[in-house]
């Protein structure tokens, strides 16, 4: 189940440089109202209603965690950003901007600000065929009807002239450079909450760590000493299983994977918990298994401060956690970065996210990955 929205947004234009006002509408939503994940082709079409020059249209596919009234909101506001200045008298009006919500996921609202479905979609082409480009199994939650129904039924004759295809910034991030990414982290760095949107957004196919379910993890937290090699065994038995379960159901050749955990944690976790003799057993049994797992193309490490990781902790109310001492977080960063030290063939990038916040701001999340955009590229 998605964890995001998904929203369908109309744009159009026709005034002034109609097609960098589009560009620069897209640019400015991906980076701070959602991701934009698809876009349609640009089409050029009559204005609609009243006697004007001829719009550029297209329409486009975000995801996003806001909710519906905050999304046009901020769209409004992008309007303003490009010149777009609505008065208030009746009737339609020549544009450098326009971008209205034509679609919140399958959801009817109707509000003081805001309705959707758009009341008018059904009767405008340049509405209908730029959706149509972006190959949604959407139905109208109203009219209880799919795309090309509703395409096929409109009265609306105008021509719809195609113009070019569009570049988005999703579109310049090649993650399918890759098979198999891995997300990693300290505790409460956010790993499994990026791995999520990335595999939403990209299309992925996901790996999660099932650590909810080890029953030695709340007794760790109350008595290390006792419970730290039982722990770290059950971990060490659980990943490998399930790594090997979940890979066999993909293609590592073909598959776009991501995971939010790589096997190697367990030795960087056992080293800081468990005492020379505990590790120097652990380490034999798991230079066997590690031999026989496959390495990540992406190695993707998350670092934050321990003051960040000690409020995302708290945030997120796991009861077990919530005693979990700084020097403990301190420890784990330190044998993360020092294994990453001593990696040779592994494809490491390290992203500093000490002071963003990638779940509730969409510019962070942009950061992230505009960073593995560079790493690619570089």
């Amino acid at each position: 189940m998605s964890t995001q929205h998904q929203v369908i947004l109309s744009l159009g234009s026709n005034q002034g440089n109609r097609l960098e006002n589009i560009q620069k509408a897209i640019e400015l939503i991906n980076n701070s109202v959602g991701t934009v994940v698809k876009v349609s082709n640009l089409y050029e079409t009559p204005a609609w209603g009243f006697e004007s020059e001829p719009f550029y249209n297209c329409a486009l596919l975000l995801h996003s965690q806001s909710d519906a009234d905050t999304i046009l909101a901020n769209v409004l506001g992008i309007e303003g950003i490009l010149g777009r200045v609505r008065s208030g008298s009746e009737g339609y009006q020549s544009r450098p901007i326009d971008i209205d919500v034509i679609a919140f996921d399958e959801e009817i609202i109707v509000s003081k600000n805001l309705t959707v479905p758009h009341p008018f979609m059904q009767e405008r082409l340049f509405v209908l065929i730029p959706m149509r480009d972006l190959n949604l199994d959407w139905r109208h939650p109203i009219l209880q009807k799919y795309l090309p129904e509703i395409l096929k039924a409109s009265e609306d004759k105008s021509q719809c002239k195609l113009i070019q295809p569009l570049d988005f910034p999703l579109k310049r991030i090649a993650l399918d450079t890759f098979n198999y990414i891995a997300i990693e982290g300290n505790i409460g760095a956010g790993k499994t909450t990026l791995t999520t949107r990335i595999a939403e957004d990209f299309n992925a196919k996901t790996v999660f760590e099932r650590f909810a379910d080890n029953p030695f993890l709340p007794k760790f937290y109350q008595d290390q000493s006792r419970y730290a090699f039982p722990l770290e065994m059950s971990f060490l038995a659980d990943r490998y299983q399930q790594i090997a379960d979940d890979l066999a159901q993909f293609d590592l050749f073909k598959d776009f994977i991501i995971a939010d955990y790589h096997i190697f944690k367990s030795l960087i976790f056992a080293k800081v918990t468990l005492t020379d003799d505990e590790y120097r057993l652990y380490r034999k049994l798991f230079e066997i298994i590690y031999k026989e797992m496959p390495k990540p193309d992406l190695y993707i490490y998350l670092y934050q401060n321990t003051e960040r990781l000690l409020e995302n902790i708290k945030h997120r109310g796991r009861a077990y956690e919530q005693d979990i001492p700084a020097q403990y977080l301190e420890s784990i960063n330190r044998g993360y970065l020092d294994y990453i030290k001593s990696q040779t063939d592994l494809n490491i990038l390290i992203i500093d996210v000490s002071d963003k916040d990638f779940v509730r701001k969409q510019e962070d999340y942009v950061f992230v990955l505009e960073a593995i955009r560079d790493k690619i590229t570089n």
